[in-house]
């Protein structure tokens, strides 16, 4: 039996600094790479400007494309299927729960 998950002010924060730029950079690349929503409409969606999706896109922000473990990329291909389909949303709290101390690059 697994243990309940308990939320930690400083796991999450260090989730956000050092994992949610790498994750963000890959939805963006997804969205625009695999989806074939146009950057444009990218930055509309995410409420971004047009040059930050560009910096995702050329790795000038975020990080290189790396691999993410399963249950990471799981997480980001939900993000990725809710900002194409403008349907449901993921949360700080979702990454967390996803993550492993281990995954936080």
């Amino acid at each position: 039996m697994t243990e309940p998950f308990h939320c930690d002010i400083m796991r999450c924060d260090n989730l956000v600094r050092r994992l949610l730029p790498a994750m963000r950079a890959e939805m963006v690349y997804r969205l625009v790479n695999e989806r074939g929503i146009s950057q444009s409409e990218v930055s509309k969606r995410l409420g971004v400007s047009r040059a930050a999706i560009s910096q995702y896109m050329s790795r000038k922000r975020g990080c290189n494309r790396e691999e993410f473990p399963e249950n990471l990329d799981m997480v980001i291909e939900r993000w990725v299927s809710a900002v194409a389909s403008g349907e449901g949303t993921i949360t700080l709290c979702d990454i967390c729960r996803s993550t492993e101390p281990s995954d936080q690059l």
